[in-house]
């Protein structure tokens, strides 16, 4: 990153304090390297003695077998005794017993005129730093922070830990400003504040990576982060491509981790974006965050766990992977003073189109509301496929005027008034004028399910959208 300007009468002050950064880090001096040697791998596990590390520091295993080097990243999941369990970020092909192992030291920041600069103090800022930073914007990465876009190094970046920190509870700004979406079937009943944290719980092919796309080029948010963690890589493209644009891939920054990445680098893919993220937000920028998907994270963590001997709990899923779920999600939301927001939309994966799998019933526990997309709308042809039913936004009595929660309620009842009634009106055994209720659901229906649809690139403001359904309930509505 460029040094500020400093003004001529500042230079002695400047001067004084780059002296005194550069005392403080030459104060905390690294000891003398040390190496362990690798005793087992078996599985995606390996196991080193002759090192005492903290879990989640990062390690460099080297082997020279036959003459051929090979260098693997790995970091420390756990230890029993004097031993380490490490887990690789790469491929293990090449190891040999005895492979030397090389701590790896968190970077230095170097002093710099005009640039405060501070030695890590904390433990989790001394474990994974990955490049952070405006040279991001519109570039796709890998979980390494690696460029995948073919395009030219990294620029306007330094080197961050991706475990930052929290920020305490009561210091956040509380969610009040609505966000507009651009998706009128959300504007209307199920409306987003600037800082919520929703779930989308989806069976596989109902349409929530396109739902993810379509809000991603129309919402109004400063930068879109987006984390495609453990999906098939054909859709790393596609969704970069064809659903995200050229428009929004200019204010985005991609974190790439597909399936065929080792459950490690998956994990570490969701927390980097969420990294970046966060360091948006600490600038000042309102950001939306997309992670595709949630419930891809918690498997790469039970794999982690089950490596290691965590034994499963729930439907094969260990503790320690509920526990990380809030760990991770609770970093977004609003920043402080109202400096900065984090609007974050998760992707949770309905394994059969069960709306109890393990996963998505701890996501409600601690989301700020969710979205459910069911294959029977998807299938009829409604797309999106929102069940306003099944979905709730648990932030919008607090966005909205009392008008808008009136309407939104009014024809959710008649929606779900419509569905309760749905098998008898197919099969004409409904008879008109027994109820009025079901009768100006009947009537109002159509206007209903028209207003719910919406095409992938028709954008709906906020203000439209509420002129929809106003219309909607309006006099002349049942005709």
């Amino acid at each position: 990153m460029s040094a500020p300007t400093i003004d001529a009468a500042a230079m002695p002050t400047a001067l004084q304090r780059l002296l005194d950064t550069t005392r403080s880090l030459a104060s905390h001096a690294q000891p003398i390297a040390v190496h362990g040697r690798l005793i087992r791998a078996a599985g995606l596990v390996l196991e080193a003695t002759g090192l005492r590390l903290p879990v989640g520091a990062i390690c460099r295993v080297e082997s020279s077998a036959h003459g051929d080097s090979a260098n693997v990243e790995a970091e420390v999941v756990g230890f029993a005794d004097d031993r380490l369990f490490l887990m690789p970020t790469g491929q293990v092909t090449g190891l040999s017993p005895g492979a030397r192992v090389t701590p790896i030291d968190a970077p230095v920041r170097a002093p710099g005129l005009g640039i405060d600069s501070h030695p890590w103090r904390r433990t989790t800022d001394r474990m994974r730093h990955l490049p952070i930073g405006e040279g991001l914007l519109g570039r796709v990465v890998d979980a390494r922070g690696e460029p995948l876009d073919r395009g030219p190094a990294l620029t306007d970046v330094r080197s961050e830990p991706i475990q930052r920190r929290s920020i305490n509870a009561m210091d956040r700004e509380p969610v009040r400003v609505p966000l507009d979406t651009g998706v009128r079937a959300i504007n209307t009943l199920l409306t987003v504040g600037r800082g919520q944290r929703l779930g989308l719980f989806a069976g596989a092919g109902v349409g929530k990576s396109v739902l993810l796309g379509m809000m991603a080029r129309f919402t109004a948010a400063d930068v879109i982060v987006v984390g495609l963690v453990g999906e098939r890589g054909r859709e790393v493209k596609e969704f970069i491509e064809d659903i995200l644009g050229e428009e929004g891939r200019r204010r985005s920054v991609v974190v790439a981790a597909p399936a065929d990445c080792p459950p490690l680098l998956r994990m570490q893919g969701a927390l980097y974006a969420t990294a970046i993220a966060e360091y948006f937000r600490e600038q000042g920028r309102h950001v939306l965050l997309l992670m595709d998907s949630l419930t891809r994270y918690a498997m790469a963590a039970r794999e982690v766990a089950l490596a290691i001997g965590e034994p499963p709990a729930t439907k094969g899923y260990p503790p320690s992977v509920f526990a990380r779920l809030p760990l991770l999600v609770e970093r977004a939301g609003n920043g402080t003073d109202g400096h900065g927001s984090i609007t974050a939309f998760y992707t949770v994966l309905a394994e059969g189109d069960d709306q109890n799998d393990p996963i998505a019933d701890a996501a409600r526990s601690f989301l700020d509301g969710h979205f459910v997309l069911t294959r029977a709308l998807a299938d009829s042809g409604h797309y999106p496929a929102i069940d306003i039913e099944q979905s709730i936004s648990r932030v919008m009595h607090n966005v909205t005027s009392e008008e808008h929660m009136a309407l939104a309620r009014r024809v959710k009842g008649l929606w779900s008034r419509y569905q309760r009634s749905r098998d008898l009106i197919s099969v004409g055994a409904y008879v008109a004028g027994h109820d009025q209720e079901t009768d100006q659901a009947i009537a109002l229906f159509p206007r209903i399910a028209q207003m719910l649809q919406q095409s992938m690139n028709e954008r709906c403001d906020f203000h439209v959208s509420l002129s929809a359904l106003e219309s909607v309930l309006a006099p002349g509505g049942e005709r």
